[in-house]
C-alpha cells in the first residue's frame, strides 16, 4: 500500500530547510552578501550549525538553492505563466511587462546584494549566473516569436532584442524610478509598456 501521509521526518527536515534558506535570503536583504556565513545562517534560523551542514555541504551549495527557494516562494512560475500561455508574441510582451514590474521589485534586494559582491565571490557570481541565464531565456522566448510572427521591429534581430529585454531587468532602473523619482508600480509598469511596445514590436502593414 503505497503512503498517504507525509512522513513526519521529511517534513521535519523539509522545513528546517526552508528555514535555513530563508535565514540565507534575510541576511542578504538585511546584512549583505559578505556577512553571509554557515555560523550566521545557523544563528539566524534558530538552529545548531550541524543542522545547516546537514542539509548543505558548503555555502556555494546554500547559495545555489536560493534561486529556487525564491522563485518558489515569490511564485515566479505564476507570474511567467501570462508570458507562456500568452496567444501572440506581442501580448507575450505585454505579459513580461507586467511581470518585471511586480515580480522584480519583490526580489531587488537579493539582487541588490548579489550585484555588490559578484565580482569578488564566487557563490555571488554562480547565483547571478543563474538568474541572467533565466531572465535571457524568457526574454529570447519573446524576441524569437515577434520575429517568427514577422512582428520583430527594425533594426532588431532575436539576439539584440533579446538583449535589450534583459538589460531593462535592472535593479536601478527600478530604484530609480520607484524610490528616487517616487513612481508608482503601476506606472512604471506603463510606461515600461509604452517603451518596449514602440521599440519592439512593429506596425502590421
Amino acid at each position: 500500500m503505497s503512503k498517504t501521509i507525509e512522513d513526519p521526518r521529511n517534513a521535519r527536515s523539509q522545513r528546517t530547510r526552508d528555514a535555513l534558506l530563508a535565514a540565507t535570503r534575510s541576511i542578504l536583504e538585511d546584512d549583505g552578501f559578505e556577512t553571509l556565513t554557515m555560523t550566521a545562517v545557523a544563528a539566524r534560523a534558530g538552529v545548531t550549525r550541524r543542522s545547516v551542514y546537514l542539509h548543505f555541504d558548503s555555502r556555494s551549495e546554500l547559495v545555489s538553492a536560493l534561486f529556487g527557494y525564491i522563485a518558489e516562494q515569490e511564485d515566479l512560475a505564476g507570474s511567467l505563466a501570462g508570458v507562456r500561455n500568452a496567444p501572440d508574441a506581442a501580448h507575450a510582451l505585454r505579459a513580461w511587462v507586467h511581470h518585471i514590474a511586480s515580480y522584480h521589485p519583490r526580489v531587488m534586494p537579493v539582487d541588490r546584494a548579489v550585484q555588490r559582491v559578484e565580482h569578488t565571490d564566487a557563490d555571488a557570481a554562480r547565483h547571478r549566473a543563474t538568474v541572467n541565464q533565466a531572465q535571457l531565456a524568457e526574454c529570447r522566448r519573446i524576441a524569437t516569436g515577434l520575429a517568427a510572427e514577422g512582428r520583430l521591429a527594425d533594426p532588431w534581430t532575436v539576439e539584440t532584442a533579446t538583449d535589450m529585454l534583459w538589460s531593462l531587468i535592472a535593479t536601478d532602473l527600478f530604484e530609480r524610478l520607484l524610490t528616487g523619482r517616487g513612481w508608482s508600480s503601476a506606472a512604471a509598469e506603463d510606461h515600461l509598456l509604452a517603451l518596449c511596445e514602440a521599440t519592439f514590436v512593429s506596425r502590421r502593414p
